[in-house]
């Protein structure tokens, strides 16, 4: 009996100290993000934003990033990025351009945009319309039949029926200090 007992605290030991040093190969940034995110939002790291936000869709999430990029046409869009990765964030207010260079912790509803084969049809009627139109050069026509192309090439090469492409719907930012 003195023996069975023995033997479990020796595994319990064993299993308690093999968690201990599993959780101290955590990576720094994970601890970072833990630590950030103090409002129970889960933190998407950039780098795997692609890769995890079919899991998060239209639901609420933060990332961080540097805003390299605020669209000209309306400021309704920004472009967040870190070395590891990159984001497109889209709001219905316009985003202040001195926002350019800034590190900023974005919440946001991740927004999943789906290409398959009836939006490719449709784009392609309403590409040739507008090159019939003159609104489209042949260049332009061209080479928006070419994105079109690579869509359905990108599709057959993956085995799959659509793309998803993915973006933050805006809710709220912080200035990381």
């Amino acid at each position: 009996m003195k023996n069975s007992i023995m033997i479990l605290c020796i595994l319990a030991l064993g299993i308690s100290c093999s968690e201990s040093s599993k959780m101290d190969n955590n990576t720094e940034a994970e601890n970072l993000e833990a630590v950030e995110n103090t409002t129970g939002i889960p933190v998407l790291s950039l780098a795997d934003f692609d890769v995890s936000a079919a899991d998060w869709v239209d639901k609420e999430v933060q990332v961080v990033g540097i805003v390299d990029h605020v669209c000209k046409h309306g400021g309704k869009k920004l472009f967040l990025v870190n070395d590891d990765g990159e984001v497109h964030v889209e709001s219905e207010e316009r985003f202040d351009d001195e926002m350019v260079g800034d590190e900023i912790k974005v919440t946001g509803i991740v927004k999943e945009f789906k290409i398959d084969e009836a939006y490719c049809l449709q784009k392609e009627e309403d590409h040739i319309q507008n090159h019939k139109e003159g609104t489209d050069s042949d260049e332009v026509f061209n080479q928006k039949l070419k994105q079109i192309q690579h869509y359905r090439d990108s599709m057959k090469v993956a085995g799959v029926d659509h793309l998803s492409f993915y973006s933050l719907e805006y809710v709220s930012h912080l200035k990381n200090q």
